[in-house]
């Protein structure tokens, strides 16, 4: 679903009906900044600082983020550091903090288990968010977008409060030179610590693949436990795994996904681990081919997408529904608009960046970089770099300007999906460009006759054919995607 947009509420209605409500954890310290800039309406940020259990940490946070009544509009969002290998402590505070406090909020009133999703390709946030879900007592934590062979035993690591390490993935650190360069990424517990350490409990670790190759790998090359998989095929939204062997374009310009690309459910049973079906199994007939065929459940992301809970912007959910009802969504899976090179599904939607002079018009600005790509330079340093950036700024730290033509910045698209849209000085406001996946006309089962919206419950109702979940199940049957 991108940044924000399976917030804590979501995750939290999901989780109360019993099934696994999933935060997206992705660029959440910068999510939490904007929040506090906004005037922490309703006092949910101030209520989960409260509940953090190093005190001087959160008040350090809140005296300097927070904004009393909000920020003026048209004011500029604070800006924050870009995480690197070795993040400054404020900003690894920071993360910890914002990953706690979603987490904390999902998980109030009920006492069901809480997932949380990260992007193997946003690997420098690693160690701080996911320490911090864990002190707020997470379930779950889903990988993907990579093969997220580390996690294992980092889980395990701060479970036991002890020190964690993070292999950063860095082009061209393989080669001369560079070879030899420390890549690894730390995080110390006792750094942080205020007082006595919380007992934590490891939480379920869920590797996010697309393909039995990748889930067999998953469970031979990981550094500790896989406690069940998600098999996400390429109609699922948001980042799809590139189409197997060589790049084919449909006559629209899509990715062609072909036998290599599906996936054997036969061969996933023999790996003897739970799995959950993902990428256009939103329905109740799906979720019953689903278990018929051994899996655990689902996952499902684009219809929880477009219920009240979630954090999409209403106006933009509003106009994306009334075309699912009219059954005139178009959903273009692009091959170039990602900075990570993998294809990206993007609504089609008026004055988003979906539209190509919305694109063209945007001035490149890269001052959050979540997608950037640390690469070693020719002195034995790790700089970064991101394709969508400005051309000439890519081109001079030695990226393709080839590699520039068509990509859009992610970052800052998903940040105003969520209504924290930043503002310019020249005046220009960041364009939204919404994900979802290819049904995205199949939300419309979950509207009422004479109602323009739906809410998560509506969705579990429909999707469970109102039958309880059974006594004393092991797994959740749905899984929220983030």
């Amino acid at each position: 679903m991108g940044v924000g947009v399976s917030n804590w509420r979501l995750a939290n209605a999901v989780s109360k009906l019993g099934q696994l409500g999933v935060v997206s954890g992705t660029a959440l310290d910068q999510v939490f900044v904007r929040r506090l800039a906004d005037g922490d309406d309703g006092g949910n940020m101030r209520r989960g600082l409260d509940a953090f259990p190093f005190p001087e940490m959160a008040r350090r946070i809140w005296q300097e983020y927070f904004v009393p009544l909000g920020k003026a509009a048209g004011d500029s969002y604070p800006t924050v550091t870009m995480h690197q290998m070795s993040s400054p402590r404020k900003l690894v505070e920071l993360c910890m903090v914002a990953n706690f406090v979603e987490v904390f909020l999902a998980k109030e009133g009920h006492k069901n288990p809480v997932g949380i999703n990260f992007l193997e390709k946003v690997q420098m946030p690693h160690l701080a968010s996911i320490y911090g879900a864990m002190l707020a007592g997470v379930g779950y934590v889903l990988m993907g977008a990579g093969i997220p062979l580390h996690v294992p035993a980092v889980l395990d690591a701060f479970a036991a409060h002890r020190p964690a390490e993070y292999r950063l993935a860095v082009t061209g650190a393989a080669q001369g030179q560079a070879g030899e360069m420390d890549t690894t990424m730390r995080l110390e517990p006792a750094d942080y610590a205020e007082g006595t350490l919380p007992q934590l409990n490891r939480p379920r670790f869920l590797a996010i693949v697309s393909s039995n190759t990748l889930a067999s790998t998953m469970l031979r090359r990981a550094s500790g436990r896989v406690d069940g998989l998600v098999i996400e095929g390429p109609i699922a939204g948001g980042h799809n795994a590139p189409p197997r062997g060589k790049l084919l374009l449909s006559n629209s310009g899509e990715p062609v996904y072909g036998e290599r690309d599906r996936v054997d459910v036969t061969g996933l049973l023999e790996l003897g681990v739970p799995f959950w079906l993902a990428g256009g199994y939103g329905s109740a007939a799906k979720l019953r081919e689903a278990i018929e065929e051994g899996a655990a459940g689902i996952q499902v992301g684009t219809a929880f997408a477009f219920s009240r809970e979630s954090g999409l912007r209403p106006d933009l959910k509003k106009r994306l529904l009334a075309q699912a009802v009219a059954g005139t969504g178009n959903v273009f899976t692009d091959p170039l608009a990602s900075p990570t090179g993998f294809p990206f599904k993007v609504a089609q939607l008026e004055g988003t960046s979906s539209e190509f002079p919305v694109y063209q018009e945007r001035k490149r600005v890269c001052d959050l970089g979540y997608l950037r790509e640390p690469f070693a330079t020719g002195d034995g340093r790790v700089a970064y770099r991101c394709p969508a950036e400005p051309v000439e700024n890519y081109v001079a730290k030695g990226g393709k300007v080839e590699e520039t033509v068509g990509r859009k910045c992610l970052c800052n698209a998903l940040m105003a999906n969520i209504g924290h849209a930043q503002s310019r000085k020249d005046g220009a406001v960041e364009p939204p460009l919404v994900t979802a996946g290819d049904g995205l006309n199949s939300v419309a089962q979950f509207v009422m006759p004479g109602q323009d919206s739906y809410g998560a419950a509506d969705v579990i109702a429909s999707l469970l054919d109102l039958k309880p979940r059974n006594a004393g199940q092991a797994d959740p049957v749905l899984v929220t995607t983030a």
